[in-house]
């Protein structure tokens, strides 16, 4: 058969057959016009490569699977074949340990990034309800994408600051301590509902979007990777937000924990505070028609 037919017959492509048979593993023959032409058994010997390719193994360590083919047996049974399932095997589970240990210190460092923390600031006891149609605090804080936020200037349009506890991860979870502080759990369930309509709150009129705790930088980070966030969270691990406008926070376990709460600003000024917010997993859809009542009814943030 010609190199189109077999490429078509395996699923693989000319240039990968020409691959192998410069290494020497699925060579045709050739004719007096010049042509390639593959035996029947090429079918074979290509779905092999591709089969052991995808167990792991290299195009050279499926040599003595190929070349077994060749010789009319199984190409699993010969002792060169077993010694190179043996090695591979062997190579998977030392490459797994390597990586099991990167992926345990990489949590580590996650968990003390999840521990830093403030402990000792005292909780604010400003009324949320006299943030409206103040300013927030020139405060620059580098968020999780990488870019300074000036929660002073957010920008024109209104902006929707979802301010939370903590965030835990799967498998380990919050740090031991910080698993019965309250509403932490919730934070990750609306963090996720807010990704999965973040267009649907800008289309609502929302000009952007952020989250704000007191977790480390580092923290903020790898959640906003892990679940593909597609809008920045703030990290205020010294809680310095709280100390310079009075936001509410919380002593638990221990810790100084912002209150849940969400803040409206509209060209800079507080407009609306949700808070207190009972139902963390159904609040981002309070905001969401909060935004779309103000807009129907014509109290959409300036414009020009």
């Amino acid at each position: 058969m010609r190199v189109g037919e077999l490429a078509r017959r395996t699923g693989t492509t000319v240039r990968a057959l020409r691959y192998y048979e410069s290494a020497g593993l699925v060579v045709p023959r050739r004719l007096g016009n010049g042509y390639r032409e593959y035996e029947p058994v090429a079918v074979r010997q290509v779905a092999q490569i591709r089969e052991l390719m995808a167990l792991g193994l290299s195009v050279e360590e499926t040599r003595p699977f190929v070349e077994s083919i060749a010789d009319g047996s199984d190409g699993d049974l010969c002792a060169a074949s077993l010694a190179t399932f043996r090695g591979t095997v062997t190579g998977m589970q030392r490459r797994i340990d390597e990586l099991t240990a990167q992926r345990d210190a990489l949590d580590a460092r996650i968990d003390a990034a999840a521990r830093q923390v403030v402990t000792d600031v005292p909780a604010g006891d400003a009324n949320p309800a006299t943030f409206v149609g103040t300013r927030l605090p020139r405060l620059t804080i580098y968020a999780s994408d990488g870019h300074p936020v000036d929660l002073g200037a957010l920008g024109c349009g209104r902006t929707v600051v979802f301010v939370y506890p903590l965030t835990g991860r799967p498998g380990v979870d919050l740090p031991r301590g910080l698993l019965e502080v309250h509403g932490a759990r919730a934070s990750t369930d609306q963090a996720t509902w807010l990704r999965d309509h973040h267009a649907e709150l800008l289309a609502a009129g929302a000009a952007r979007v952020y989250g704000l705790s007191a977790q480390a930088t580092g923290y903020q980070r790898e959640l906003a990777h892990r679940l593909r966030l597609p809008y920045p969270l703030i990290p205020d691990p010294k809680l310095a937000l709280a100390a310079a406008a009075g936001l509410p926070t919380r002593n638990d376990g221990g810790l100084a924990l912002y209150e849940r709460l969400t803040l409206v600003v509209t060209d800079d000024v507080v407009e609306h505070v949700f808070h207190p917010i009972p139902d963390a997993a159904s609040h981002p859809l309070d905001v969401m028609r909060w935004l779309t009542q103000r807009r129907a009814t014509g109290f959409g943030p300036p414009t020009g």
